[in-house]
């Protein structure tokens, strides 16, 4: 599952194109099909590469530490497996058993679908579509149309899942922030679109694969974990960058300060991993997560993110006027640590 030297170099390498043209390379996408790292979190019998989740958060980690981009749309696009289970076989298989299968989508209700005989009517636009260029697949909550319904009404929505096609989506390149800048995280939008019953789920029912470990983590702890390893990843690679530029230069002083800054940052993904192993141990013997656990490995996930962040909060005002530079490593990882941890389930 690991990547060799070469490949990490390969992919390293194609960082800077990928930021100018805002894009994954067809060459960086394809050590992620070939890896089958959009299928960790998908059942074998769908052509998936099943991992336990302690394991996936470290190779999320370990793809944001080689790339930003790149392992934000890892995270992402493994993460959409954890929808199988609320599908049935037939629609699993249609959704994930090829190759290059991949979910991009947005929790947001910023849709409206209309009940039509066998299926919905749906309209809307989502921001923040991670994958939105290679996605086989788009996902989307919509709120159910019952009339005078509003999305700013205040009342209590009911809301629909959608499973919508490629050729059902507009993509609207609208992702123009300073930091992951090839997650091509754009906005979709879709005009009256037809969807049929069968391509919607519920995360409320288990409709196959009710017996995988992994559906029965909570999604919220899910999530948070997962964009903690990404973080933190970003944070090992700053690390990294950073101590190249400081040795390039001989400066000792801030050298000191940046290895005391990686021997707490080490102490602190212990903690996160070691309640990450304790949770995942106690999903396996009791088949839940208590709430207590809940809470405590959510308040770890933020923890870990602010300890990335804090790696360059600190260290970048040292760094001198060469790491503001956008075409270095330290800056463009800089400003991909800075963008991930906006996201809100790090924010706590």
């Amino acid at each position: 599952m690991g990547f060799t030297q070469q490949e990490i170099i390969s992919i390293r390498e194609q960082s800077g194109q990928m930021e100018r043209e805002g894009v994954i390379t067809p060459e960086a996408l394809q050590y992620i099909y070939d890896k089958k790292l959009f299928h960790l979190f998908v059942a074998d019998d769908l052509d998936g590469n099943m991992t336990p989740l302690p394991e996936a958060i470290r190779i999320f980690q370990e793809c944001s530490r080689i790339d930003g981009s790149f392992g934000w749309l890892v995270t992402i696009g493994a993460g959409g497996g954890y929808f199988a289970p609320f599908m049935t076989m037939e629609i699993g298989r249609k959704v994930f058993s090829s190759s290059d299968a991949v979910i991009a989508g947005s929790g947001a209700p910023t849709g409206m679908a209309r009940k039509v005989d066998g299926g919905y009517r749906v309209s809307g636009r989502w921001k923040y579509c991670s994958g939105s260029t290679h996605a086989t697949t788009f996902t989307a909550n919509a709120v159910l149309d019952q009339g005078e319904t509003r999305l700013d009404s205040g009342e209590t929505l009911e809301l629909v899942t959608l499973i919508m096609q490629p050729d059902q989506v507009r993509i609207e390149k609208d992702w123009n922030t300073f930091g992951l800048k090839a997650t091509a995280s754009h906005s979709m939008v879709v005009t009256d679109a037809f969807i049929p019953e069968e391509m919607t789920f519920s995360f409320t029912e288990f409709r196959s694969h009710e017996d995988e470990l992994l559906y029965r983590y909570p999604f919220l702890p899910f999530a948070q974990t997962s964009f903690a390893g990404v973080a933190m990843g970003l944070a090992d690679h700053f690390l990294e960058a950073a101590e190249e530029l400081l040795r390039a230069r001989g400066n000792e002083r801030v050298l000191a300060e940046l290895d005391e800054q990686k021997k707490e940052f080490a102490h602190q993904q212990d903690a996160f991993y070691m309640v990450l192993d304790k949770s995942w141990e106690e999903l396996g013997h009791k088949g839940r997560l208590s709430p207590e656990m809940e809470l405590r490995i959510s308040s770890e996930c933020v923890t870990a993110a602010k300890a990335s962040l804090g790696c360059g909060l600190r260290l970048f005002p040292m760094l001198g006027l060469s790491a503001c530079m956008e075409d270095t490593d330290v800056n463009r990882t800089w400003r991909d640590l800075q963008t991930a941890c906006q996201h809100a389930l790090l924010r706590g």
